[in-house]
């Protein structure tokens, strides 16, 4: 009843009665109503916001285009998430509602959350994959060979699986006799990548181990997610021996097969990496013998073609040898033969006469010339003498007393001078002297 009123027409007014709540009376009937109109509901959003607490647990924000929602995911719920969440992923999230009293706010308590459109599991490969590469841990330049012979193979694998029996038939086949060890562990379900650490881990500690191969058989993405968990990879890398990972599946790829040193597409091909064929092995034993033969009959006919070559070498130095020692003997006899008196006698009579006959020569050869340089004189002094003069139709005077007139002065008028030719003399007086000046012009 809201309230009483007094009689018709006139009265004093009754005061009304109230129902009033206190907020926390209120806030537990709007729990109360959100419980019970939404027990579980599934939301579609957009995550904004998203952070984690101190405590685990993980606080973000949904919202789309008119409305948002705040959601809590406690950490015992978030161990279950196979991604990691972050800003701007558009999820699917199921839970319940929950009013938060001391806000007076009300929340999501979110209990599974999926991506929407890609697959949860392949959103956690995803970026698992990308920040393990970016850490360098699929780099080829830290992948390991594998050893040629091993002498020692573990096996981390389910014991009972297929994949087990499949390598052993493999490497029975093969190569029978090798040390096999086998660190069995679980490949599949809650705690299977837990197990595989620990049998990668045992296998190590023996020391011995000289090749490691981690797989199973085939299956899907959820029966093989073990071995994309980041604890296998970063076991498979810290591993001393080198790792094949042989999941038996030939499309998809597993986080494990990025970090092992060596992916094969099965474990019967595992096998088939690890150990080689004992024939095969023999085949090049045999080969390397033969190689090793023919490598040590080299070097004896080299050293055989050595030998005969000084030998030869030897024949032609000694006979060499008899060449110089019979011309040392021919010089030395020839060097006796001239330190004889005879031989010098002759030999000194040989060159008399050659000195004889150059002598002779040489005095031929310079008479000879000495004559022609008498005639050459001759012919230079009569073209000089005054006879030669003569002969050119000059004449020479002279006085009583031979002294040769050269000027007029020398002879007064009356002296009788004798005036040579060519062919005799003639007599004559002296008549009259003229000076130079009256010569007569010719």
């Amino acid at each position: 009843m809201a309230g009483v009123h007094g009689p018709a027409g006139g009265g004093r007014p009754v005061t009304a009665q109230r129902t009033v709540l206190t907020v926390s009376a209120l806030t537990a009937r709007l729990r109360e109503t959100l419980e019970e109109r939404f027990p579980a509901v599934w939301v579609e959003g957009e995550i904004s916001n998203f952070r984690f607490h101190g405590s685990g647990h993980a606080y973000f924000t949904l919202k789309d285009e008119a409305a948002q929602l705040r959601a809590v995911l406690f950490r015992t719920r978030l161990r279950r998430i196979r991604f990691e969440p972050a800003d701007g992923q558009h999820v699917l999230a199921f839970g319940s509602l929950d009013v938060y009293a001391q806000r007076g706010e009300y929340q999501m308590v979110v209990e599974m959350l999926e991506p929407r459109g890609l697959g949860a599991l392949q959103l956690a490969f995803e970026q698992l994959k990308r920040r393990l590469a970016a850490e360098g841990l699929f780099d080829a330049g830290r992948k390991r060979p594998l050893p040629r012979f091993p002498r020692k193979i573990g096996i981390a694998t389910s014991p009972s699986g297929a994949a087990l029996r499949d390598i052993l038939r493999v490497i029975g086949r093969r190569f029978a006799g090798l040390h096999i060890v086998v660190a069995p562990c679980r490949v599949q379900g809650e705690g299977a990548a837990d197990e595989i650490v620990r049998a990668l881990h045992d296998l190590n500690a023996l020391g011995d181990v000289d090749v490691i191969i981690a797989g199973r058989g085939g299956g899907s993405l959820e029966d093989l997610w073990a071995f994309n968990e980041e604890s296998v990879a970063r076991a498979i890398a810290g591993s001393k021996a080198p790792v094949i990972s042989a999941v038996g599946h030939e499309v998809d790829v597993t986080i494990a097969d990025l970090a092992a040193d060596v992916r094969a597409a099965t474990p019967s091909q595992a096998a088939e990496l690890v150990v080689r064929e004992k024939q095969a092995l023999l085949d090049a034993l045999d080969s390397l013998r033969r190689r090793l033969d023919r490598a040590a009959a080299r070097p004896l006919h080299d050293l055989a073609r050595r030998v005969d070559d000084l030998a030869t070498r030897l024949r032609l130095g000694a006979a060499v040898a008899r060449r110089r020692a019979a011309h040392r003997v021919e010089v030395a006899a020839a060097r006796l033969r001239s330190a004889s008196p005879f031989v010098r006698l002759a030999t000194g009579r040989h060159r008399l006469e050659r000195l004889h006959g150059r002598l002779d020569a040489a005095t031929s050869r310079r008479l000879e010339a000495s004559r022609h340089r008498l005639g050459a004189a001759l012919a230079r002094l009569e073209s000089l003498s005054p006879l030669g003069v003569l002969s050119r139709g000059y004449s020479l005077a002279r006085t009583r007393d031979g002294t040769i007139v050269r000027r007029a002065g020398q002879v007064r008028p009356g002296d009788v001078v004798d005036v040579l030719l060519h062919e005799g003399s003639v007599e004559c007086r002296v008549e009259r002297t003229r000076e130079q000046d009256d010569r007569p012009h010719v």
